[in-house]
Parts: structure tokens; C-alpha cells; sequence
């Protein structure tokens, strides 16, 4: 069994989609609109198989985001090495997103940096 894919939605589609096509080098299908119910949606396709479903509708609801709200709290993406997290790290910060944490070796031995981006969702960079 695996998971097939991880769903998020968002305000901006559009904008969403181009951070992880920039950043995260996804693949994206052409966009699925629902006339009737006005609901869009991308699937964007990683390296290794994993995908992820970025999903908008004409009406959202989107409460403040806090760094420990309960339910599912970031992405990991694993890039490989520790010079392409820092890599990575450096130019998500110098594009204007907030670096929480690292990048740093954790307690349990990852290597990584976690950053607030795509409408306050975390993301998080490891080897």
C-alpha cells in the first residue's frame, strides 16, 4: 500500500503552483475546473512519484495558522544533501519566506530547515 497523493487547499492556485514548480521542480497537469461548483485544481507531480493535489474554490474559509494547530502541519521534501538544503534554504530566504529552523541537525539526526510559505503552510527541507 503507499499513499497516493497529499491534497492541499489554497487561495491563490496559481501561486502555489508556481512555488513548487520554482523551488521543488514539480510537474503540473493542465488545470480541472468544475464549472458548476467553481472548484480548481492542479495535480503537480515530484521525482521519485509523490504528488501533490493543489485544490481552490470561489469561496474558502481560512482561519489564522498557527506553528502547532493540530492536523497536518508541513511537507517534507527531501533534496538530497546537506549543501542543497542549505542551498535551497538560503534562496527560499533571500526570496522573502520566514525561516523557522535551521538548517540544523535535529535530535533525531535529520538535517534540515523548516519554512513558512504557500499562504503560512510549512514547509520543511531535508537531505
Amino acid at each position: 500500500m503507499k499513499i497516493e497523493h497529499i491534497a492541499m487547499y489554497v487561495n491563490d492556485l496559481e501561486a502555489a503552483k508556481e512555488f513548487f514548480i520554482k523551488y521543488f521542480d514539480a510537474v503540473s497537469n493542465e488545470m480541472y475546473h468544475n464549472q458548476r461548483t467553481g472548484f480548481k485544481s492542479y495535480f503537480l507531480s515530484f521525482e521519485d512519484g509523490a504528488r501533490l493535489e493543489i485544490m481552490t474554490k470561489e469561496i474558502m474559509e481560512d482561519t489564522k495558522k498557527t506553528l502547532t494547530r493540530t492536523g497536518f502541519i508541513h511537507l517534507a521534501f527531501s533534496v538530497g544533501s546537506k549543501e542543497k538544503v542549505d542551498s535551497l534554504t538560503s534562496k527560499m530566504k533571500e526570496d522573502g519566506y520566514e525561516v523557522i529552523s535551521g538548517p540544523r541537525t535535529t535530535g533525531d539526526g535529520y538535517y534540515e530547515s523548516c519554512i513558512v510559505a504557500v499562504e503560512d503552510n510549512q514547509i520543511e527541507i531535508t537531505v
